[in-house]
């Protein structure tokens, strides 16, 4: 099962903060594509990880929203 953390996009925008967030992920269980979404007129990062623990920590980290249940549900 994966756990799926979605980041505003504005937080993975540019070289410093993408190269950043994509550091911090790989280092946890994050599969190495990442997927957008739109929500309320915002964009978003989605990173998926294997383990919840990671999606936790990442998701404190860097502000992100944990997804509940299959990120198709998120709206």
């Amino acid at each position: 099962m994966a756990h799926h953390v979605a980041l505003p996009a504005d937080k993975v925008r540019g070289l410093k903060n993408s190269k950043l967030v994509h550091s911090v992920a790989k280092r946890l269980s994050a599969a190495q594509l990442t997927y957008f979404m739109l929500r309320d007129g915002r964009d978003f990062v989605v990173f998926c990880f294997s383990r919840p623990e990671d999606a936790e920590a990442f998701s404190q980290q860097f502000g992100g929203e944990r997804l509940p249940g299959a990120a198709r549900q998120w709206r």
